[in-house]
């Protein structure tokens, strides 16, 4: 099993929009191609941290990989990728991004590192230690 965070604006797809099964939680658009090789990479059952960008910037659920990919619907030319997630359960305390940068364990993760990068993946302590936090 593999572990990930994908990154949306809440205003375009929120968290709450794929836990009411908007789109089916098709995952498409997606126009960057490091994250189609990462979406690419996803296997049913892997568990992934959804994160709202721009106006939150927090981690705010987890759903987990319900169809591994397939060719984007939104896309003519062939070479994107969908996948289609499944919201587990929203975290008990959203993670923001400022106390991520602020966590010794967290602050080196690509969410940090590569910004813009809309699906990426993390390791499994990673995403432990922010389940963690999400209790606290």
């Amino acid at each position: 099993m593999k572990y990930w965070i994908i990154k949306s604006e809440p205003e375009a797809y929120s968290f709450d929009d794929l836990m009411n099964g908007v789109d089916n939680g098709r995952w498409d658009g997606v126009r960057n191609y490091q994250a189609r090789n990462n979406l690419k990479d996803m296997k049913v059952g892997d568990m992934v941290l959804f994160y709202h960008s721009v106006s939150n910037k927090e981690l705010v659920g987890i759903c987990s990989v319900v169809k591994e990919w397939y060719p984007d619907p939104t896309d003519n030319t062939g070479k994107w990728a969908s996948v289609d997630f499944k919201a587990v359960q929203k975290l008990k305390k959203p993670i923001s991004l400022a106390e991520i940068k602020t966590d010794e364990h967290l602050k080196d993760i690509q969410l940090v590192k590569h910004s813009r990068l809309s699906v990426m993946p993390i390791d499994e302590d990673i995403f432990n230690i922010i389940l963690s936090k999400s209790e606290e």
